[in-house]
């Protein structure tokens, strides 16, 4: 009696026959942390400062005045305030934090989903777009799904790289605006310090005291306006122009997908803005073998009709 051909298990046959498809990892978001270079130059620059004083037999206690402080930081930030909306302010306190977006890593995000389209179409990466993190990655892939003209897709990326660079300029003149306020806070602080010492002319070692205290507010502006003000609005600018060539690459990526270029050529291009940025070690390791497993898909082999690469 002949019996029946056992059936395998399901799923057992796909795997034999079918190449499992590698999705293409989800890019990676940017994350926050506090600017550790920022307060790391705050404090040498402060150390210096107090050192010298202390090494001119100087004591803290001179600098340390709690009305020299009240006026140059409650004036200057009231100043700004008033140029400035309160928005703006408030945003430009993300100065603390930098985000710490990895180039290498989104280069190979970008590579594995131009590997993908190349390979299924450009509308297989549908189901990816929607859960790309990184709202501008995101908005340039769904456009390139939905089959918006490359020429469009490009002049709206553009428009919101320049209304980024737009905001984060507006938050780099908050800080500019209070290092030019500072130092003119400070001395009306030090004329209203004298205006007190006039009133006690017939003391002279009352006089004397009163006059040095009444400088500290000076020096309260100036150190403020070129140890912390100054250096943050330029500390902002400096990540716009990160931030700007960031986007341009995503951007000049999206467009090699739309475009069906080689995923080689696409890594030859991001690459070129990737130079222009510090090394860290991801992007050494991003080079490396072990962080592009799919890295031997740059150059296929030709298969037979028919057939599919093994992965």
């Amino acid at each position: 009696m002949a019996t029946a051909p056992q059936r395998p298990p399901e799923g057992l046959g796909k795997t034999a026959k079918n190449a499992p498809e590698i999705a293409p990892k989800p890019a990676l978001k940017a994350a926050t942390r506090i600017d550790l270079s920022t307060l790391m130059g705050i404090g040498i620059a402060l150390t210096g400062i107090i050192g010298g004083l202390v090494l001119e037999r100087g004591r803290i206690q001179d600098i340390a005045q709690t009305t020299a402080a009240m006026i140059v930081l409650g004036g200057t930030f009231g100043a700004v305030l008033v140029t400035t909306p309160l928005a703006v302010v408030l945003r430009a306190f993300r100065g603390f934090f930098e985000r710490t977006g990895s180039p290498a890593a989104i280069t190979e995000t970008l590579i594995q989903y131009a590997m993908k389209a190349r390979k299924n179409g450009i509308v297989s990466l549908e189901s990816e777009a929607a859960g790309i993190p990184d709202p501008f990655l995101r908005k340039a892939l769904n456009l390139a799904v939905d089959g918006t003209d490359l020429h469009e897709l490009r002049k709206m990326m553009e428009i919101d790289i320049n209304l980024s660079e737009q905001a984060a300029e507006a938050e780099a003149k908050v800080w500019e605006a209070a290092g030019g306020y500072a130092p003119t806070i400070g001395i009306i602080g030090a004329v209203l310090g004298l205006i007190q010492v006039m009133k006690h002319l017939e003391d002279i070692k009352e006089v004397g005291h009163g006059i040095a205290v009444a400088f500290v507010a000076t020096v309260y502006g100036v150190g403020s306006a070129n140890i912390f003000f100054l250096p943050a609005a330029n500390k902002l600018r400096a990540r716009m122009r990160d931030a700007t060539l960031l986007k341009d690459m995503v951007l000049e990526g999206v467009v090699g997908i739309v475009e069906g270029l080689n995923p080689t050529l696409i890594r030859l291009k991001l690459e070129s803005y990737d130079q222009q940025r510090p090394k860290d070690g991801s992007a050494k390791k991003a080079k490396s073998g072990k962080a592009d497993p799919e890295g031997k898909a740059d150059k296929p082999k030709p298969v037979a009709a028919g057939t599919r690469a093994k992965p």
